[in-house]
This record gives structure tokens, C-alpha cells and sequence, in this order.
């Protein structure tokens, strides 16, 4: 019966809020009379309350400018946890952007969507990507081209790593980093998850939506932690594949020691 009423009065909190908070960021986006990071931000945190998600965060977002974040993937509640953090704007899937509500929402973030499938396109991609990035719009970008199980982290796909190093910051201006994130979540009603768990919160594959969304509003107290790592910077030389093994392994790093040991 709880879990019902969670269910129910949480769709309603999201519904109330969510269209006077996308007309503000459509004003603030043709208007500029107001930061358009502060309405998705505040959108965001909303989402993981209702979700019951308690985030803790271990260390900090880099302060370096051109930035692109590379983070695994196990869940859109990853966007969300990231989302409330700070002021970011994501790389999504082409397909994302046809979503009912979701891909209208990612568009008004200004979220970047790519076509991994289509070889011929890689470097248009590249360089819108590039070019938001020397803006210093923070671009978060989930390399594994896919979701995990939360267990495993699945091998990082190089090609938008390319984004990093074509990015500019005028001349003589600090070099383009890349910093590692991991997202592990580790506590299902305060009880450490483990393995037979935690695919509980992923959103695999062709997954629907509104079941997954249903079924975490009935379950609630989530816990996730987000690792930021040691930032990468993109010097002379450095080829996309030398940086998105050198992301990898640190996210791995980071997400293995959380599972290891849950805070």
C-alpha cells in the first residue's frame, strides 16, 4: 500500500512541476534573462527526491574549462544524479531525442544527440561536441555507448574521445580535460545491494520506461555514490583510443573500490 502511494503521489509532484519549470527554461533560453542551468538542475534534484535517491559524492567536479565528463552508464536515473549536481549538458543516443516528454525535456538541456551507428557522421559529431565543449559547456559523456548491470563496466568506445582533444580555449588559454566519473549504486533501503540487486536499479536494453520508473517509485531509499576522479589533460599527441583507455581504467578503479566497500 506504501509503495503505491509513493508511486502515485510522485508522478504528481513530477506532473505539477514539471511544466512551469520547462517554461522557464524555454524564457531563459530565448531570453537570457535567467541562467539556463538553474530550471534543469533544480528538475533534476526534484526527480531523485521523488525517486528516494541519496546521492554522496566523493570528491569534485573539475573546475577546468573546455571539460568533457566520461562516466558508466547503468540507468536514465544516472542523468538525473548527475543532472542535480551541476550545471551539465549530456551526449545522448539519437533516438532519445523522439522520446515522448524525456527528448523534448533533453532538448530544452541543450543535450547533444549522436548517432553511434552511422560511421559517416562520427565527424560532424565530433565536432559539435568539440565546439559546445570550447563554449565551456560541461558535456557529460557515457562512453560505454550503452547501460551496465551496475556489476561490470562494460569497454569504453573511443570515438567521441576525439571531442576532447579538438576542443579549443583560445590561445594560450589552459588545455581541454577530461575527468573519470563513476556512478555505483550500493544501497537498496539502506541494505547493501550486492550482486543479484543492483541490476535492480539498471535500465538495460529495450527495458520499457514506465515499468522501471514504477517500480522505483514503489521501492524507494536508493543510495548511489559519484566518484569524480583526477582530471586528464588532453595534451599533444594523446590519440582518442591512448585517452579513453586511460578514462577506463580509473572509472574501473573507482567503481570496483565503491562495490567493494559501500560508504
Amino acid at each position: 500500500m506504501i509503495g503505491w502511494l509513493r508511486l502515485v503521489l510522485g508522478l504528481a509532484i513530477v506532473a505539477i512541476a514539471t511544466p512551469p519549470m520547462a517554461l522557464w527554461q524555454m524564457m531563459a533560453l530565448r531570453t537570457g534573462w535567467a541562467d539556463e542551468g538553474t530550471a534543469p538542475r533544480l528538475w533534476h534534484h526534484l526527480v531523485t527526491r521523488v525517486l528516494g535517491i541519496r546521492i554522496h559524492v566523493h570528491g569534485q567536479m573539475a573546475t577546468q574549462r573546455p571539460l568533457l565528463i566520461a562516466s558508466n552508464h547503468i540507468s536514465w536515473t544516472d542523468i538525473m544524479v548527475l543532472g542535480s549536481l551541476a550545471d551539465l549538458h549530456f551526449i545522448a543516443k539519437l533516438e532519445v531525442g523522439s522520446w515522448p516528454l524525456l527528448g523534448r525535456l533533453a532538448k530544452l538541456q541543450r543535450t547533444v544527440f549522436v548517432d553511434r551507428g552511422a560511421r559517416r557522421k562520427a565527424g560532424a559529431q565530433v565536432g559539435e561536441i568539440a565546439s559546445r565543449i570550447s563554449d565551456g559547456d560541461p558535456m557529460v559523456l557515457f562512453p560505454e555507448g550503452s547501460t551496465g548491470d551496475g556489476n561490470v563496466l562494460l569497454p569504453f568506445k573511443s570515438t567521441l574521445f576525439a571531442a576532447a582533444a579538438s576542443a579549443m580555449n583560445g590561445e594560450g588559454g589552459e588545455p581541454p580535460v577530461i575527468q573519470p566519473v563513476a556512478i555505483v549504486y550500493t544501497r537498496l533501503q539502506g541494505l547493501p545491494m550486492g550482486r543479484g540487486l543492483r541490476p535492480h536499479i539498471a535500465w538495460i536494453g529495450d527495458q520499457t520506461l514506465v515499468p522501471h520508473l514504477t517500480s522505483l517509485l514503489r521501492t524507494g531509499a536508493v543510495d548511489v555514490e559519484v566518484h569524480f576522479g583526477t582530471p586528464i589533460s588532453v595534451g599533444p599527441g594523446l590519440s582518442r583510443k591512448h585517452l579513453a583507455r586511460d578514462v577506463e581504467q580509473q572509472v574501473r578503479m573507482m567503481m570496483a573500490a565503491a562495490l567493494r566497500n559501500p560508504r
